[in-house]
């Protein structure tokens, strides 16, 4: 029997704006079965990356495989994006996001998202207009969270909340990852995430600068990933 591919697969992959590179020759091989702390810099790409990913961004070049697929209808079907901006109509309550969701996606699981949003103790008789920035991200969580996919794509999951509520929404997104799945989180709070991490990959100007598990890189350099992460981006 052949292996199954690689979760994500990368290979010189070459994003600009307006001239500008926003990735520049990116090489990345992510499995399964991992939560993957996607690190760096402002403008090092990391959304871009996502973005491409989740097959919501065009006019790149290079080979990118998500599952063994190349992105479009294929690799959607297997990805749950979290994009770090409101994707929620303002008057939609809870159960009006979840019908939504519902409708949209065949591997969603309504009873998972009800359970997640009782979790986070969110009001299920409010509008999203009428919520908090923490209470809509914690939402929007819950719909992602609650694909049966096989990567999840997370972009500044907990950027918007609170210390305190920040814990609360990791524990929420980890009690409902499946372990055969990748999540690949992008964040920039990397002490509140580093608990939750088993690799990390590093990003400067559109490369991988740095990448390995979160013990090695801690054991290797003999310090925390947060340290690690002041230390080279302060170089």
């Amino acid at each position: 029997m052949n292996a199954d591919p690689p979760a994500i697969e990368v290979t010189d992959l070459h994003k600009a704006y307006r001239g500008r590179p926003a990735l520049a020759g990116l090489d990345l091989e992510l499995t399964s079965g991992q939560v993957i702390g996607l690190m760096g810099d402002n403008g090092s790409g990391k959304t871009t990356l996502l973005k491409i990913l989740a097959g919501v961004l065009a006019d790149w070049t290079g080979t990118v495989r998500v599952a063994g697929h190349a992105p479009g209808p294929g690799s959607k079907a297997l990805v749950s994006f979290l994009p770090d901006t409101s994707f929620l109509p303002d008057r939609h309550t809870p159960a009006d996001a979840i019908a939504q969701f519902a409708r949209f996606f065949a591997d969603f699981d309504a009873d998972r998202a009800r359970e997640m949003i009782g979790f986070f103790n969110l009001p299920q008789d409010r509008t999203l207009k009428e919520m908090s920035k923490g209470m809509r991200e914690k939402v929007q969580i819950s719909l992602a969270m609650s694909r049966r996919a096989r990567v999840y794509l997370l972009d500044e999951p907990i950027s918007g909340v609170d210390p305190a509520s920040r814990d609360v929404i990791l524990r929420g997104i980890l009690q409902n990852f499946a372990e055969d799945a990748l999540l690949l989180v992008s964040t920039h709070l990397i002490q509140d995430v580093e608990p939750i991490v088993d690799s990390v990959v590093f990003l400067r100007e559109g490369r991988v600068l740095l990448q390995g598990t979160a013990d090695d890189l801690r054991d290797v350099h003999g310090t925390s990933l947060d340290a690690l992460f002041r230390k080279v981006y302060a170089s």
